[in-house]
């Protein structure tokens, strides 16, 4: 798309009972992208699915995976997300020791990767590792449940970040995940965010799943002119 802009709705509202008709549901809403939120209970108080679930909901739609793995250590399991079917693995900066390595390990089995960070972690914790990126995720709630209040305050720091892409000519999108929905969209784009994960905005939205991903396209699109 000429704006660059990818809706990408998290699974996590889902009907995890009646998770591949859901699946099929937003391929026909119109979304860009899956986000498969994992969590070990752990590094987020909060414990989901792991890639055994992804690669069983991989039949119901040809739509790109992402694997968000908000897990500790995630260098130890990130073969079992490709195999699965992820075309993209996001590793949180406060997950790993050895963030550079994770990040190449990703692009050596021939995927995607991306880094996301926290909303109290620095910009300045992803900056020596940006050219192993091909997508940097700022968190716009606290990770580890859906439903939260977005965060007004990481805007600045998404612009902070796109200008710091920019004065590296590095042509890599700008992810937000975290309390997007129609009241929050605009300022996220216009603050530099392109992909907009959102999940029980769009899930509870009455204008239903197509409805609700056509109205925060259309307000994202008007927001980068």
């Amino acid at each position: 798309m000429a704006t660059g802009i990818e809706i990408v709705p998290s699974v996590l509202p889902c009907d995890f009972g009646a998770l591949g008709t859901d699946l099929e549901r937003l391929e026909d809403a119109g979304v860009d992208k899956i986000q498969f939120d994992v969590m070990d209970g752990h590094f987020v108080p909060n414990l989901t699915f792991g890639s055994d679930i992804i690669a069983a909901a991989r039949k119901y739609t040809s739509l790109p995976f992402e694997a968000h793995l908000m897990i500790f250590a995630p260098e130890n399991t990130l073969q079992r997300y490709v195999e699965a079917g992820c075309d993209l693995i996001i590793v949180h900066a406060e997950a790993t020791v050895h963030l550079h390595r994770t990040l190449t390990q990703i692009r050596d089995l021939g995927v995607r990767s991306a880094v996301a960070l926290n909303p109290a972690t620095p910009i300045s914790a992803v900056e020596y590792v940006l050219d192993s990126c091909d997508m940097v995720l700022i968190m716009t709630v606290n990770p580890g449940f859906g439903g939260q209040a977005y965060i007004q305050e990481m805007e600045p720091k998404i612009v902070a970040l796109k200008r710091l892409l920019s004065d590296r000519n590095l042509d890599i999108p700008i992810e937000v995940d975290g309390g997007i929905s129609p009241k929050t969209v605009v300022g996220a784009v216009k603050a530099g965010a392109t992909h907009l994960v959102s999940g029980s905005s769009i899930f509870s939205s009455p204008r239903g799943l197509k409805g609700a991903v056509a109205e925060i396209r259309e307000l994202a699109e008007a927001a980068t002119n």
